[in-house]
């Protein structure tokens, strides 16, 4: 499996593990409050994520580019990470609790629809994945 390849593996779970972080985090934090000690809502938390899913998506995205040149796949990538980070420097201060999720998951689910489609065109085009 060459790099390309598990960067946009990565990208994929990460965006997924944001998107569970989003829905699930509220509900388990009703349910069990004793898992409130935890910092997962804390802002430090989400910007590492944040941080770990641009780099790798840059990355992984950047690579598929240079081999299949499908601009399209590498737009949907920068759009998602754009509504992340739009999502973290505003916050439910600006966009509202509802807001502030909305833009996150949309984020999450274009980062990893472009990442899918990256990887499927890279196996497609024989890019040894």
């Amino acid at each position: 499996m060459n790099i390309q390849a598990i960067g946009d593996k990565t990208a994929i779970g990460l965006s997924f593990l944001c998107t569970v972080h989003c829905i699930v985090l509220p509900i388990v934090l009703l349910i069990a409050p004793s898992i409130a000690a935890f910092s997962f809502n804390d802002k430090q938390f989400h910007q590492y994520m944040l941080a770990a899913v641009f780099i790798n998506s840059i990355f992984a995205l950047s690579t598929g580019y240079r081999k299949h040149k499908q601009s399209i796949i590498y737009a949907w990538g920068i759009s998602g990470l754009s509504l992340l980070l739009l999502a973290f420097v505003l916050g439910h201060d600006a966009l509202g609790e509802f807001g502030e999720k909305a833009f996150t998951l949309l984020g999450a689910i274009a980062v990893a629809y472009g990442h899918v489609k990256n990887h499927r065109l890279c196996c497609k085009q024989a890019c040894s994945c």
